[in-house]
């Protein structure tokens, strides 16, 4: 089960179900059931402070991603805390739409539980590429 959550902002996700749908059956595509899975959306310094806490990082980032499975084969559990600051953001440079950059920022964070990375140069350039795949099939 997909829930969003706000943690110290004030955020609706556009085609709230949609989404659900969307992310479950991309999952599902690459393989996973899914568990529980919670995003959470926040301001800059929320994602900040659980950078600096969890991840010993002293910088802001748009999505930070926790795994909360026991076993890599179990249904897919996490914990997804996004920057609904940092997403505006990017999407203003990018010459994107805000809520464009949100579905990617979403399912980048899916795709991490999916077991891709973004380490390198060339895990960079798979992921988005799955995004771009996952986008595209937005309804």
């Amino acid at each position: 089960m997909i829930r969003f959550f706000n943690e110290d902002v004030d955020y609706k996700l556009p085609q709230k179900l949609a989404a659900k749908k969307w992310l479950t059956t991309q999952a599902k595509a690459e393989g996973h059931d899914m568990g529980d899975l919670n995003y959470i959306f926040c301001s800059d310094e929320y994602v900040l402070q659980v950078n600096r806490e969890h991840l010993d990082h002293d910088y802001y980032t748009d999505i930070i991603t926790f795994d909360n499975r026991e076993f890599e084969d179990d249904p897919i559990e996490g914990d997804i805390f996004i920057s609904v600051d940092r997403v505006a953001d990017n999407a203003a440079q990018l010459g994107v739409s805000p809520e464009q950059e949100m579905r990617r920022v979403l399912a980048h964070g899916l795709l991490h539980l999916c077991g891709y990375s973004d380490k390198t140069e060339a895990d960079q350039t798979a992921m988005r590429s799955k995004e771009d795949e996952w986008l595209a099939a937005f309804c």
